[in-house]
């Protein structure tokens, strides 16, 4: 059953708006086996989101940008039970068929958080995201961000 996209948009001011938004995902039980998908030109702050969310699911020491890497892991205890998570950052794929040679279709295979920035680089090959979020620098610096929920997981992430 396809269901139409529920699109939600929030706006952060500032660095704490987004620390306090991922906070508030981090709580959720959903997020554990979530698709995250981060839109926005170089500098609109999705990895800044991704270190804040990673930071609250409990993951200490340096969170770095896998912008050469392609993908880093984590696992942490979230709610008392082990979390697996995978943060890709396609930005250097020349070709989406790169995401396939590279066996990640495998990853998206296990039970975990997903959280793929410049997902387009890969499109045709990655799964639906569960929730879109799609950040916009302001003239101020603020943040708009609009929230696209495609599945089940995604509206609960909305809530």
């Amino acid at each position: 059953m396809n269901q139409t996209p529920i699109v939600k948009t929030l706006h952060w001011p500032d660095e704490q708006a987004c620390q306090a938004y991922a906070a508030s995902l981090s709580e959720l039980n959903e997020l554990a086996a979530a698709v995250l998908c981060l839109h926005g030109d170089l500098g609109s702050g999705k990895t800044s989101f991704t270190r804040h969310l990673l930071q609250a699911l409990g993951v200490s020491g340096r969170i770095k940008s896998p912008t050469y890497a392609v993908v880093e892991s984590y696992e942490v205890t979230h709610q008392s039970k082990p979390l697996f998570i995978w943060h890709f950052d396609f930005y250097r794929f020349k070709d989406p068929q790169e995401w396939e040679d590279a066996g990640f279709r495998e990853m998206f295979a296990t039970p975990g958080l997903k959280i793929c920035e410049w997902p387009d680089k890969a499109a045709g090959f990655l799964p639906q995201a569960d929730l879109d979020l799609d950040l916009q620098v302001n003239p101020d610096d603020s943040r708009s961000v609009t929230l696209t929920a495609h599945t089940d997981t995604g509206r609960s992430l909305l809530k």
